[in-house]
């Protein structure tokens, strides 16, 4: 009789522990893609050009799916065509150095410009770093001035501290001390370190006058801020 319970026992103890480990491995989900990330691929499926260009950049930096320069070039596509200005400007990155697509200054510039007509701020700094460069499209001052002034009056603040510097070494401008220091210091309180030394040094050659039409100019244009950058 003890040898028979002692059987039941042991057979009941067995039917649980199975049990358990059946229970367990079923409640484990395995690996898969999240939620959000499907969805945002079946909106980027459906042509909607913010998710096609979300997606880009999810898989341009590799955060949430394996990296691939291709496959982000192949969004941004979908989306530049549609005049997404974030993605132009992504799409106009990539062929700069040739990461997914054949390196191309000249589709590089064509992106950036169409980016940059719309009024994304990054795309019209990148555009005049080509124009002084030459890259895409000739040598061209004026039009470098131009698209750096219309980043730094939407706060951007590289343009900021490379108009800054152009004023301030009067290269291929004239000399302008209140333009300078305006530029400057706003580059400057957005974190541009580079830009503090010089601003500093001109303050002590400014006239009071000069220092405080530059202050007024500060404190409007700091009021204002870039609400595309982060398309």
């Amino acid at each position: 009789m003890v040898i028979w319970v002692t059987l039941l026992f042991l057979v009941a103890g067995l039917l649980i522990i199975n049990c358990s480990k059946t229970s367990s491995e079923t409640v484990t989900p395995k690996p898969s893609a999240p939620a959000d990330l499907n969805d945002l691929r079946a909106r980027a499926e459906k042509g909607e050009p913010q998710a096609q260009k979300d997606l880009g950049a999810i898989y341009a930096t590799g955060k949430g799916l394996p990296q691939s320069y291709a496959e982000a070039a192949k969004w941004y596509l979908k989306a530049a065509e549609q005049s997404h200005a974030g993605a132009q400007t992504a799409l106009g990155e990539l062929s700069e150095v040739g990461q997914g697509v054949k390196r191309d200054d000249a589709e590089a510039f064509k992106w950036y410009l169409r980016a940059a007509e719309q009024g994304f701020a990054p795309a019209q700094y990148n555009l005049a770093v080509l124009y002084v460069m030459g890259k895409g499209a000739p040598h061209d001052t004026a039009a470098a001035l131009k698209w750096y002034r219309r980043a730094s009056e939407q706060g951007y603040a590289l343009a900021q501290f490379n108009l800054g510097m152009r004023y301030y070494e009067s290269k291929d401008v004239v000399a302008d001390p209140v333009e300078a220091y305006t530029w400057l210091s706003l580059a400057s309180l957005q974190g541009i370190s580079d830009a503090a030394k010089p601003r500093d040094e001109l303050k002590h050659r400014m006239s009071g006058q000069q220092i405080s039409e530059a202050q007024q100019r500060i404190n409007t244009l700091s009021s204002k801020r870039i609400t595309r950058q982060s398309q």
